[in-house]
């Protein structure tokens, strides 16, 4: 499927300053995690390995800032024989998940790699959650503001909908409930955050998301509230 560019009329809640602040807090955060991280990688890719063998990695073409394809990394898991045919999601009791696999869903470990998507300047530490061509359709009717902002790896709608996999009736087409349901709730939530986002709310997102990954899932509201009547803190808004 082919992606096109997408051009706002709305102004964008970064200026110059601003996106080159925040890419270079991008860089440090990136660079300082991998360092710090590089044992746990090096752990989990050993025992992918032990496990079923290659690949260790699973990598997909997302939908990133104004609509352009990129490539994006994980760690693989599913069973290396699931190919890329089946369901775009990940469901409860996913029979495709591996037993490394399920700790790695459970954790998110298996985001990790998207650090070097990070580095490359093709993803954020804080944005927008990338989604996949299969649900490039969803961006219409105003949704497609999202695309004006760099997809990252933890933000709002990450953290609201950590255990995501969980929100799939099992007497639904999940296809179609995230279509019609889970992307509008979660556009909602971005879209209500990143046009005015601060730096010190970004800061709080990271800790909010390390807190997700240990279980407990924070509230949301007050802070979407307030971010409604604040101007962006990583520099001067657009005209």
């Amino acid at each position: 499927m082919t992606i096109q560019p997408v051009m706002s009329q709305r102004p964008q809640a970064l200026g110059a300053a601003g996106l080159h602040a925040q890419r270079t807090f991008d860089i440090l955060v990136a660079g300082a995690a991998i360092v710090l991280l590089a044992p746990l990688m090096a752990l989990v890719a050993v025992a992918l390995l032990l496990e079923d063998g290659p690949p260790i990695l699973f990598a997909q073409t997302r939908v990133g800032a104004k609509g352009r394809p990129f490539r994006m990394y994980k760690f693989r898991k599913f069973r290396p024989d699931c190919g890329s045919d089946g369901c775009p999601l990940t469901l409860d009791g996913d029979s495709r998940l591996t037993r490394i696999g399920r700790f790695l869903t459970a954790t998110k470990i298996d985001e990790l790699p998207q650090l070097w998507n990070v580095l490359r300047g093709e993803m954020s530490i804080v944005g927008p959650r990338p989604e996949s061509l299969d649900f490039a359709s969803c961006f219409c009717g105003g949704f497609e503001e999202i695309l004006q902002y760099k997809p990252g790896l933890i933000g709002p709608s990450q953290v609201a909908f950590r255990n995501e996999r969980q929100f799939y009736p099992r007497d639904q087409d999940p296809t179609q409930f995230y279509r019609d349901i889970l992307f509008p709730a979660k556009a909602r939530l971005d879209l209500a955050y990143f046009s005015r986002r601060t730096v010190a709310a970004d800061i709080a997102w990271m800790i909010r998301g390390a807190l997700a990954v240990l279980g407990w899932i924070p509230p949301i509201g007050a802070d979407l509230a307030k971010s409604d009547r604040h101007q962006s803190g990583w520099g001067s808004r657009t005209a």
